[in-house]
């Protein structure tokens, strides 16, 4: 039996018992060209070109109808570039979520395999039990979205963050204090955060807020960070009056050096926007639309 004469039995099998169990707009199957396959689009929906439970809603709901209790499907039509998910903290730091919205970001990072979940500090335990056994990471804020809080203020927060689980933080650097030439406090911050956070096994971002900033004070706030001992350089908390730019991501790599992550943060909706700050030289993706931005991956 040729392949093309096992693709028109197939299909007459399939388009019989459908008609059996009731389908009423069941029409005889015609017998696919050589090389077509299963692919009928006159039997499917308009416009659709995989006869699969994937790609066709209709079809799905017909196939549960009738008796299914499991769905099978190609991994090859859902496949995402995992490269792509692992650049991403998967991000839900608006005031008014809730612990379902919090959860519901846990399973969307354990099932793409994000870098991390960032939250507010309040969240943290929630988020450690959540991604327990998983390999992405609990990722909280400190100083946010502000970073005007005392150091002693932004210590506390950090060192009760990692002890309740936290792995990463990103902390605001005291934007004032720079704007003002005050270098010196804002390295004795940005210190005090990564001695109380590496204590505790967690690395640190720190966050510009580059929209306050003019090129200058980015780039004095990158070396500061560095020397720091800041794991991370970051561009907004994305609660600023704008957020990454790739401008912004070139400069901040071109200060800090190969060594130091950059992560861009703010803004940042599409797999183009991801593909432009990893250009400019970005490590790391803060985004809430992150399963929007790994699924146009599978596209």
């Amino acid at each position: 039996m040729t392949q093309a004469e096992l693709d028109t039995l197939v299909a007459q099998i399939g388009e019989e018992i459908l008609a059996r169990v009731g389908r009423p707009d069941t029409a005889p199957a015609a017998a696919p060209k050589k090389g077509e396959g299963l692919n009928l689009p006159d039997q499917v929906c308009p416009g659709c070109v995989q006869r699969c439970a994937q790609t066709c809603s209709r079809n799905t709901r017909e196939i549960i109808a009738v008796g299914a209790t499991r769905i099978s499907a190609s991994e090859r039509l859902t496949k995402i570039d995992p490269s792509i998910a692992a650049l991403i903290d998967h991000t839900i730091l608006k005031p008014e979520a809730t612990r379902a919205d919090v959860i519901k970001v846990c399973r969307e990072a354990r099932e793409y395999s994000f870098a991390s979940v960032c939250v507010n500090s309040y969240w943290v335990p929630l988020v450690r039990k959540e991604l327990a056994g998983s390999p992405v990471k609990v990722c909280t804020v400190v100083g946010f979205p502000l970073g005007a809080a005392s150091t002693e203020a932004k210590a506390a927060e950090a060192s009760t963050a990692v002890c309740a689980g936290a792995q990463e933080v990103d902390m605001v650097i005291n934007v004032g204090a720079l704007r003002s030439g005050d270098q010196e406090a804002v390295k004795a911050d940005i210190e005090e955060v990564v001695r109380v956070s590496h204590r505790g096994g967690a690395i640190v971002k720190v966050i510009l807020e580059t929209a306050l900033l003019d090129d200058n004070q980015k780039a004095v706030a990158c070396m500061l960070a560095k020397e720091a001992g800041a794991d991370f350089v970051k561009t907004s908390t994305g609660f600023g009056p704008s957020g990454a730019t790739a401008h912004d991501i070139a400069l901040m790599r071109e200060v800090v050096g190969p060594q130091m992550g950059v992560k861009a943060s703010g803004g940042i909706r599409t797999l183009q926007d991801v593909q432009a700050m990893t250009a400019a030289g970005a490590t790391r993706i803060g985004a809430s639309a992150s399963v929007k931005i790994v699924e146009a991956t599978a596209a």
